[in-house]
């Protein structure tokens, strides 16, 4: 069971675990043993978040959610496949964390009168520095 906060879990059936092994430095140890973790969690089907916070995750997930609905997590941080595991439940945990906070509403405000004023103040003067910018015609 993974814990998000005092009053969500995640239970056990949701998540899924598979490793395989890691890129980069490692010597002997990188061909040998499955270090990188890809943790799947079943966030469409979750009975533990509502449809308003899924769809906060989904945007936050970006291309680590799946068309099946599912939240995939890759890691390969450590040399270690116990604390990769610790690493990414942690991540999965502060993605939910971050879609829980609903974002504030906007409240709509109107310009002041004074910066109404200075705006249009400002684009008759420029109007003014565009024009002198023509051919200088012969007077004749």
């Amino acid at each position: 069971m993974l814990w998000i906060n005092e009053t969500l879990h995640i239970a056990d059936w949701e998540l899924s675990e598979s490793f395989m092994r890691s890129s980069g430095p490692g010597g002997q140890n990188v061909n040998k043993v499955s270090t990188a973790v890809e943790l799947r969690f079943e966030a469409e089907r979750s009975p533990h978040l509502s449809p308003a916070v899924k769809a906060r995750l989904k945007k936050i997930a970006g291309r680590k959610w799946t068309l099946e609905g599912a939240l995939i997590v890759q890691v390969e941080d450590t040399r270690s496949q116990a604390r990769n595991r610790e690493i990414a439940r942690e991540r999965l945990a502060e993605m939910i964390r971050s879609a829980l906070v609903a974002p504030k509403r906007r409240i709509a405000t109107k310009p002041t009168l004074g910066s109404q004023r200075r705006r249009i103040t400002a684009k008759v003067q420029r109007g003014e520095v565009k024009s002198l910018r023509g051919k200088v015609g012969d007077e004749e």
